[in-house]
């Protein structure tokens, strides 16, 4: 193994032209541990590259993902050959995530990081009731929905962009706060807040109209309460590369619409 290979982690999702792509790639440029690598190349679609992210926050490795998934949005185009020029001229992002603090009907406290977003989704047929506190403030009584979310900037042509939030810049300084099909307020469509702001969800007649929580992939089910914030600490970087960088992805994507 030459010393440049030694560089590579090489991870995959399950789907078969990723562990295709995973046999080429450790045998054309050696396979490190994820420990010893100083490069982690995630080789699936965009849901196992953020759990590429969240495996490696904080450990200072940066991730270069390449697509072997559908949409792959923030994922490099997939190619065998060149991998080590690619990346050393590939631009970094590092970004912060959400920190959720969920607490359940039960009295059940659970903690979870969301690189996408925070979200909160009515249980069962009836319509939930949401009571909104930004910075110990409250800004909305009740909220009656199918559903509400915080979004970084990075989630933000995610789920948040379903729901007809703002599409943010990866490098701006603020959350999305939008709600999925409100009810009462009608015509609420939300609010941008600072990064710096903490925002607490209180669920009203959590008996009669039970909410879910989800920090990304982390459920949470029959929540009392969520807390959200960026996370002071944590962190994650992105590789891309510089032709197709993931601010001119989402500068694109405002004009596509």
């Amino acid at each position: 193994m030459s010393k440049a290979a030694s560089r590579f982690a090489f991870v995959s999702s399950d789907t078969a032209d990723a562990k295709a792509a995973l046999q080429s790639l450790s045998n054309r440029y050696g396979q490190a541990s994820i420990e010893d690598a100083e490069i982690v190349v995630a080789l699936g679609g965009d849901g196992f590259l953020l759990q590429t992210l969240r495996d490696t926050m904080s450990t200072g490795k940066k991730v270069y993902g390449m697509n072997r998934g559908t949409i792959g949005f923030l994922m490099n185009e997939y190619r065998a050959s060149g991998l080590a020029e690619r990346i050393a001229t590939a631009a970094a992002e590092t970004i912060r995530p959400l920190e959720m603090l969920a607490v359940t009907h039960e009295g059940e406290t659970v903690s979870a990081l969301a690189i996408n977003e925070v979200a909160l989704w009515r249980q069962s047929y009836q319509t939930a009731k949401i009571r909104i506190t930004v910075d110990g403030q409250e800004r909305l009584e009740e909220l009656n929905c199918d559903g509400v979310m915080i979004a970084t900037p990075a989630g933000s042509t995610a789920y948040n962009l379903s729901a007809h939030g703002p599409i943010l810049p990866l490098d701006a300084p603020l959350l999305a706060l939008t709600p999925v099909s409100p009810f009462r307020p009608r015509r609420w469509r939300g609010a941008l807040l600072s990064n710096k702001a903490t925002v607490r969800f209180d669920i009203l007649e959590p008996e009669k109209r039970p909410v879910n929580a989800a920090a990304d992939h982390t459920e949470v089910k029959a929540v009392a309460s969520v807390t959200v914030r960026e996370s002071p600490t944590a962190t994650a970087t992105l590789l891309f590369d510089p032709n197709h960088s993931w601010n001119e992805r989402i500068l694109a994507e405002q004009f596509r619409y």
